[in-house]
């Protein structure tokens, strides 16, 4: 499972170093593509390979491939250099906003990372509703 939340930054060459603790659940190999909310997603290979052949059932509907071009358009293939760094490429980083200060945060099956402003803001307008979120997903059957 992946979690916790890291504060790194990415520099000028888009390169950006992913925490020690969670290069092992990473693996070698791992695709990074556009996330939801404007973040970057980043998905180890087992899982993104699971994702895939759940798009592959989908109906051919005009809903279905514009998420799968969204999708798939910016998804790459990464490895870790030796100082544990990835390298996002230029689309990515435009996308999610990534200049400097960067969040990572772990998301049970995948990471997201986002730039350290659209963290901010997401956790600034979503606190007073966890709650009422937390009570609506799991209608009091887990105690969180």
């Amino acid at each position: 499972m992946l979690m916790g939340e890291y504060h790194h930054t990415i520099d000028e060459k888009g390169r950006l170093t992913i925490p020690s603790k969670i290069r092992y659940e990473l693996g070698e190999q791992f695709i990074v593509t556009r996330g939801l909310d404007n973040c970057l997603f980043v998905y180890p290979k087992e899982e993104w390979n699971n994702i895939i052949t759940k798009y592959k059932q989908l109906p051919n509907t005009k809903d279905a491939r514009n998420f799968m071009r969204f999708f798939l358009s910016g998804a790459t293939v990464c490895e870790f250099d030796r100082q544990g760094r990835i390298n996002i490429s230029l689309p990515l980083t435009k996308y999610a906003d990534l200049k400097k200060e960067c969040i990572i945060i772990g998301v049970n099956d995948h990471l997201e990372i986002w730039s350290k402003d659209r963290w901010d803001k997401f956790i600034v307008e979503n606190e007073d509703n966890l709650s009422d979120i937390a009570d609506n997903l799991f209608m009091t059957n887990l105690n969180i």
